[in-house]
């Protein structure tokens, strides 16, 4: 695979070209994605449920996503990789300093944060000192317990208006990409429309710029409740690396999310 940076994610936003995503954890599995073409990896806080076993992403520290990246590294020298902080681990602008340096000394291309107008600061600061930064609004899994679950978001329209107010900002700030996950197909549209930088949706329909999926539900091994917005493209496969071609194309093609894995 070629070198993949911000510059050819704008440059497919641009061309109206999708792109898939997917999160990964470990040198393997980052290799077999990269290897199939996968552009974009999230070492997401999402591996302390798929990977620790807790019940949300809430217990995952700094120095777990520091050893993952440095694993995905290595497995996929050329992908463009996004490492969350997770929770708590940005709750102020010198604290966030210190734990990006960490993680992006460990390889990630850019660091991804959860939040609205409470972070402009921060990201301000963040790209004052050239580090690319991912927002992440809609359903955001570190504020499970203020949002009571995991519900779509922007259902109404002062909450849609709020997270289209939140993009916007979000993007005056200093992000290069936003994530949106689980809001209403129409929203995310609009949203993606409104931004000049990528959009990656996950459970938003598909009409934003990219998709993201998590690994375990896109290859149906996560145990317990799969959200609906997931297909398991290993079903239809017979094989990962199959799977993984036919998620990429679909992504590509605008087939996958169909209505069927929408809101």
């Amino acid at each position: 695979m070629e070198y993949i940076a911000i510059s050819q994610l704008n440059d497919w936003k641009n061309k109206k070209i999708k792109f898939p995503a997917i999160t990964a954890y470990d040198f393997s599995f980052a290799k077999l994605f990269s290897n199939q073409g996968i552009p974009v990896i999230l070492i997401g806080d999402s591996l302390g449920m798929t990977i620790q076993g807790h019940t949300s992403t809430l217990s995952v520290k700094i120095k777990d996503i520091e050893y993952h990246t440095k694993a995905v590294r290595k497995g996929a020298p050329n992908t463009f990789l996004i490492s969350d902080l997770p929770f708590m681990s940005y709750y102020d602008t010198k604290t966030a300093l210190k734990n990006t340096a960490k993680i992006i000394r460990s390889g990630a291309n850019m660091i991804k944060l959860e939040g609205g107008k409470w972070l402009i600061e921060i990201i301000k600061e963040l790209s004052n000192r050239s580090i690319l930064v991912c927002g992440h609004i809609g359903l955001t899994p570190q504020y499970f317990h203020y949002l009571g679950g995991y519900k779509i978001q922007g259902k109404k329209q002062n909450d849609a208006n709020k997270l289209i107010d939140e993009a916007l900002l979000l993007e005056e700030s200093g992000i290069k990409v936003l994530v949106i996950e689980c809001v209403p197909e129409k929203l995310a549209e609009k949203i993606t429309k409104c931004l000049s930088i990528p959009v990656i949706g996950i459970g938003s329909g598909k009409n934003t710029d990219g998709q993201i999926l998590v690994m375990h539900d896109l290859l149906g091994i996560t145990e317990g409740k799969i959200p609906s917005f997931s297909k398991n493209f290993l079903s239809e496969s017979g094989s990962i690396q199959k799977a993984i071609q036919k998620y990429i194309h679909e992504v590509k093609t605008g087939i996958y999310p169909s209505p069927q894995y929408s809101f």
